[in-house]
């Protein structure tokens, strides 16, 4: 009996002790500043993930305004059978990388300035909503192992910059960028810009992650007239 109770005791302190940790977590990306801009030799390692269909479009647009010699590398994440997302993506690096010829800060490195991480989808279209706790769990898996578990075992770096727009496997890489958080362990700084298509209600993804993301970015304006966290930037796609 005695045995049991220690045993339950443990579970409810490393409980208590990781809510403690996710709640100190929360309360620091509300409150914290934007930080300084970097210097133009500096490089940043900037992870976006392309949702398909409209939402690559939008991600893929606003990628195309960055300067790629100072957003390198660059690592895209895309839902399992993706294949136009991909595509999409190798015909912006070919054309950024056109235009980038002569640009030492691009030549500078010897291995691909670019790579694809493919992860399981959260949700299909039109999945049940009785399996789709088994595919949101290999996704959040996947997501774990590339975010927080990769880096250490290859010893690779983890991206510094997390950009998302939907839909719904953001939030499981949300998560796994968190578990790093939580294990005091190196994680991408989270940005979240809402489509351009919701222009009076923010998406369901946008409604979850809103209290998660580092920066809250908005194209609307109606979209931060109920005052909580958001930054309304205009048209960016």
């Amino acid at each position: 009996m005695g045995i049991v109770v220690n045993f339950c005791l443990g579970i409810g302190l490393v409980a208590a002790a990781f809510l403690a940790r996710l709640y100190s977590l929360l309360t620091s990306t509300r409150t914290a500043k934007h930080g300084g801009r970097r210097r133009t030799s500096e490089t940043c390692h900037l992870a976006v993930f392309l949702g398909s269909g409209g939402h690559t479009s939008e991600a893929l647009s606003l990628l195309s305004a960055l300067d790629f010699a100072r957003y390198s590398p660059r690592t895209y994440f895309i839902g399992e059978g993706d294949s136009l997302s991909m595509r999409k993506a190798l015909e912006l690096e070919s054309l950024k990388a056109a235009d980038a010829t002569g640009d030492t800060r691009s030549n500078s490195r010897t291995e691909t300035p670019y790579s694809f991480i493919v992860v399981p989808r959260a949700r299909h279209v039109h999945q049940s909503l009785l399996t789709t706790p088994v595919t949101a769990a290999l996704s959040l898996a996947a997501a774990v192992w590339y975010i927080t578990l990769a880096p250490i075992v290859r010893r690779t770096s983890v991206p510094e910059v997390l950009l998302l727009n939907g839909p719904g496997t953001c939030l499981v890489l949300c998560i796994a960028a968190y578990v790093n958080r939580v294990l005091g362990l190196d994680s991408p700084r989270l940005i979240y810009v809402e489509s351009f298509a919701r222009v009076r209600r923010l998406s369901l993804s946008g409604k979850l992650l809103r209290p998660l993301m580092d920066r809250f970015i908005v194209q609307w304006p109606d979209l931060t007239a109920d005052g909580r966290r958001g930054e309304y930037r205009g048209w960016l796609v």
